[in-house]
């Protein structure tokens, strides 16, 4: 048998090494992909592999921002495409002083504070009366629900059948099991409050743990809530706000009351809070909405507490919202237009 020379043997040993070290180099060295992945319509990026055999932090997923969304969803769909907010309110005259339109009704009071904010829509002017804050108690639900349809256009997706039959409860029958469900899904009080950052309410802080009515608030913010609701600069979609409006204005017969005593017929979307606290069995009584009043818009709120029953608040607040919206209008009236 031949033998091969033992130099050519080595020769063919080095060869085969310099092959075999340039495999284990190709294996070991792979290229950056990048993979779309698509979950419940919503699209994700994602990095996955490095540039070298050595083992390395995988860049974060990125998704892409709410504007990249589409557009065309329907009431109740939340899409993504809305603007950004304005301050509100966005006149800058100083507000109408209501004090004086309401005496008569502050003359009731007894232990009883209040606080009246109106916004004409069309001029961007102002009334107010009293600046404390008040337990929210069922207003906040508008609250919870802007908060919910802000989530779902982040996240690029309708809402459920079961959160817009729970939203659908919880405005227009005012149902506290439903509230509480989607006070949960928004992450409570830190969610609500993160929202709110967005929608421009600056005098309003989430109530602690699951108690979300004894939330609190102003009545000027109440008004730049029903800004973002009812106008056109809203973190707030078109569809979401029109899911929001039609709600409001068809809430239960028996929860009509409030701000709407002091609208013309059939033109009034609202929401109504009423709360008997605890410690001292008073009564919190508040009312919110968008009014029309001798041919005028208005956004009304009217925070009430201390009262010693539920009828004598409601009493208070209808009295306190025809005072409010009569005196507005004579004042938006005698200014001389320019």
């Amino acid at each position: 048998m031949h033998e091969t020379p033992p130099v050519r043997r080595r020769r063919r040993t080095r060869r085969e090494q310099r092959r075999r070290r340039r495999a284990r180099r190709r294996r070991i060295t792979w290229t950056v992909t990048s993979v779309v992945i698509v979950i419940g319509g919503a699209t994700t990026y994602a990095i996955t592999g490095s540039d070298s055999g050595e083992s390395s932090a995988s860049a974060p997923a990125k998704a892409p921002s709410p504007s990249a969304a589409s557009a065309r969803a329907k009431a109740g769909e939340a899409p993504t495409d809305a603007p950004k907010p304005s301050p509100s309110p966005t006149s800058t005259q100083k507000p109408f002083d209501l004090g004086p339109a309401l005496e008569p009704v502050t003359g009731l009071f007894g232990d009883n504070r209040m606080s009246v904010a109106v916004l004409d829509v069309e001029s961007g002017a102002t009334a107010t009366y009293g600046r404390d804050a008040f337990d929210t108690a069922s207003i906040v639900k508008v609250d919870i629900l802007a908060a919910l349809l802000l989530q779902a256009q982040d996240q690029g997706r309708r809402l459920s059948t079961q959160e817009r039959t729970q939203s659908a409860a919880m405005i227009q029958k005012s149902d506290n099991e439903s509230t509480s469900a989607l006070w949960t899904r928004i992450g409570s009080a830190s969610g609500l409050d993160a929202a709110n950052e967005r929608l421009g309410l600056i005098q309003t802080q989430g109530g602690s743990g699951t108690v979300w009515g004894i939330t609190q608030t102003t009545a000027e913010d109440q008004i730049r809530l029903l800004q973002s609701v009812f106008g056109d600069k809203s973190p707030l979609s078109e569809a979401s706000r029109a899911y929001i409006q039609d709600l409001m204005l068809h809430v239960v017969g028996s929860q009509t009351w409030g701000v709407s005593a002091a609208a013309d017929a059939g033109t009034t979307a609202l929401k109504n809070g009423w709360l008997k606290r605890t410690q001292t069995k008073k009564w919190d009584v508040n009312s919110i909405g968008r009014i029309q009043h001798e041919g005028r818009v208005y956004l009304m709120a009217v925070l009430l507490n201390g009262c010693s029953t539920q009828e004598v608040g409601i009493n208070i607040v209808e009295q306190a919202s025809r005072a409010s919206a009569t005196a507005f209008s004579r004042e938006l009236g005698e200014k001389p237009t320019t």
